[in-house]
């Protein structure tokens, strides 16, 4: 029987063969931008709760919501959004069994990544600079 890699943190203590895979680093990312979503979920609540309290209050914040830092957050939250759906269907097609082999989990980690990207470009583009066109 074929000895298995053991987990990072047997590596570090010196026990066992591990090497690290961009795989891995798709796999913390998920969870991270899962961490990231919920802020800007709550960045969404409290401005929801800031505009039902009238025009006025509105009105008040709306300077920063047009302004450039919420420009990017708001893009850091799309792609953030983009990213965690493509890895978590990668993640059921895991759940079901499909893709374990290491070319495929390969394939599909490179298949995320180009969605990601012209995904979130087409998104972006849609949003900020098709929406501002006169």
């Amino acid at each position: 029987m074929a000895e298995r890699p053991l987990s990072p943190f047997m590596k570090v203590v010196g026990i066992g063969p591990y090497r690290w895979a961009y795989t891995n680093t798709l796999s913390i990312l998920h969870r991270v931008t899962g961490v990231a979503l919920v802020a800007a979920l709550l960045g969404l609540v409290i401005w929801l709760i800031g505009a039902s309290f009238g025009r006025d209050s509105y009105d008040a914040f709306k300077p920063f919501f047009v302004s450039l830092p919420a420009k990017v957050v708001v893009s850091l939250a799309l792609i953030a959004l983009i990213y965690h759906f493509s890895t978590g269907l990668r993640h059921l097609a895991f759940d079901i069994g499909w893709g374990f082999e290491k070319t495929t989990a390969r394939r599909t980690a490179n298949l995320v990544i180009a969605a990601v990207v012209i995904v979130s470009a087409l998104c972006l583009y849609l949003i900020f600079w098709r929406g501002t066109a006169p």
